[in-house]
């Protein structure tokens, strides 16, 4: 029991040095500010060692700064680890920063697919989401 105990908790300090949180090891989750609990959800994910990270809306509510510390997490894991990420967002700035391939729903069907690029700059998907 004690063996297995010492183990997750190292695998537990590791993670956590991996996602530069280890200095946040003695806080309660609840006591860090929003984008490092984000963080620190995305890093408890990565510790079971996952092939597929589903992110679902990862950016809601957090201000442009843990936005953008987000994107940074996101692009390091995609990085070090080998796995699929399949992000579901709605910030493009995100998506565009971050996704090779993308696709668009509108309305649960899919409207574009394919190089995030093209798919932005795809007339139907402006049309749906800028109404232009």
């Amino acid at each position: 029991y004690h063996r297995v105990e010492k183990e997750i908790d190292e695998r537990a300090k590791a993670i956590l040095k991996v996602f530069h949180m280890e200095d946040k090891a003695e806080i309660l989750a609840s006591g860090l500010p929003y984008g490092q609990q984000r963080k620190l959800e995305i890093a408890r994910a990565m510790a079971t060692k996952p092939k597929l990270l589903l992110l679902d809306e990862p950016a809601a509510g957090m201000n442009p700064n843990e936005t953008k510390e987000l994107m940074e997490t996101i692009a390091f894991i995609r990085k070090e680890f080998d796995l699929t990420i399949l992000l579901i967002e709605h910030d493009m700035k995100l998506v565009s920063g971050i996704c090779e391939q993308l696709t668009v729903l509108n309305f649960g069907r899919v409207l574009a697919q394919g190089e995030t690029k093209a798919v932005l700059n795809n007339p139907e998907v402006i049309q749906a989401y800028l109404g232009h």
